[in-house]
Formats: structure tokens, sequence, C-alpha cells
């Protein structure tokens, strides 16, 4: 029987690659969108066809949390769960509203609470599964113009830690990828001249590729039951 992935923030970015990845190797797919749906279901046609993998989409607003909540109750146990759904906020933290706030809170931290808190325990009842979050390096380092961003995910990476310590008895492994700069509409708004001097920081040179993300996520879902507890840093030497 294969096993079964969730990933939230499935229809393109890290996202999509992630389940292409998992698809590639036969995982059973519950793919989360909040309004890409269409473009989510083409995708899943395809690896339907090319895979011959079950894949199925669904089209939750991951911060309403009365709906996320009565759409998690429905979902089967869970081998592994990715936390990837995020949004950011570029400005300057007095010019933001509370609910621009929230709106980041809501995507890119609560959504976690919640996913954790209902798909965790049919893990911990079989006593395996796994749980994967998409963190950032801003999340240790923070990120100027970028504040919200960077609490959100430093609130994931100390969630990531504690929630690993209170799920190793039961042989649950929740690890954090806080990534660097990554091919992603997320950063499509910076222009060629900051992208460059962006890069020029980097001792890798380029910036990281989704697909690098999918295959960190890959080694983790496979990797010894030991490790728990972690933010890998896959920034290609960025913020060492």
């Amino acid at each position: 029987m294969p096993k079964k992935i969730c990933i939230t923030g499935a229809s393109r970015g890290i996202g999509r690659a992630i389940a292409e990845a998992f698809a590639r190797e036969g995982w059973e797919l519950y793919l989360i969108c909040k309004e890409n749906l269409e473009m989510l279901e083409c995708a899943a046609c395809e690896w339907r066809r090319e895979y011959g993998v079950n894949a199925a989409c669904f089209a939750v607003d991951v911060t309403d949390a009365k709906a996320y909540e009565a759409f998690l109750r429905e979902l089967p146990v869970m081998d592994l769960l990715i936390n990837n759904a995020g949004i950011s906020y570029v400005g300057l933290l007095q010019d933001m509203t509370i609910a621009d706030w929230r709106r980041v809170m809501d995507t890119n931290l609560t959504s976690v609470f919640l996913s954790c808190k209902y798909l965790l325990p049919g893990m911990l009842s079989r006593g395996s599964g796994r749980i994967i979050n998409i963190s950032s390096v801003w999340g240790e380092h923070g990120a100027s113009m970028e504040s919200a961003y960077s609490a959100s995910k430093g609130a994931v990476n100390a969630l990531t830690k504690a929630l690993a310590k209170e799920a190793a008895p039961s042989n649950v492994q929740i690890n954090a990828i806080a990534c660097g700069l990554i091919d992603t509409s997320m950063n499509a708004k910076l222009s060629e001249a900051e992208m460059q001097m962006l890069i020029e920081e980097i001792p890798a040179d380029r910036i990281g590729r989704p697909e690098e993300v999918a295959a960190l996520c890959l080694q983790l879902a496979e990797a010894p039951e030991y490790l728990t507890g972690q933010i890998i840093t896959l920034d290609g030497g960025w913020t060492v």
C-alpha cells in the first residue's frame, strides 16, 4: 500500500515541486491549495498518468480555521505532512495593518498549528509518521522590511523543536527546512539588479531551485528515525 502525504500550498513553487517528487516515488498525494485548484488538478492529472499514483486535490483556505479544521478531520492518517503554505509582506513594520499581520501569521504559523493538531494524533496512535515544516533563513536571522514573515518563520522553527520533543516518544519525527533564496513567485517582486546583488552574497553563486527543496524532503522522509527537532538550512552557504 502506498504511503500517504499531505502537502499545503501545493499548486506552485516549492509545494508543486515537492508533490511531483513524491508522486515520482509512488506516494498517495493529498494536495491543498487556496485558489489555484484548476492548475493543481492539471498537474495531478499528469502525475496520475505518468506515475500511476492517486492524487486528490482540494481548494481550502488554511487561514479559515473553521473550514480548515473541518477539512483536516476528514483526512486519513498520513505518513508525512509537509506544511508549505506561506506568504510574505514586504514593507516597514509601522506601515502594516493588523489585518496584514494576521494574514501572514495565520498563513505561515497558525496553519502549521492546525495541520499538526489534527494530523499528528493519528501518527502518534500508530507509532510512526513524519512532519516537515518549510521555513526560512529569515526565521533565524531576520530580514529588513519582512518583520512579520521573519517572526512567523522564527515561530515555526520554535514550534518544530518543541513539538518534536512531544512526538519523539511515539516515534514521530518533526523537522524543518530553512530555505534561503529559492526561485519562486514569492521572489518575483525582486528586480534583476536586486536579484543579482543577492546572488553575489551567496557562495554557491546562484539561487536555489524548488526541486532542491523537494529532494531534501525526500531525504528527510527516509532519514534515520533519530533525526528530529532539527532546522536544516538550505541556502547555498548564504547565512553560514
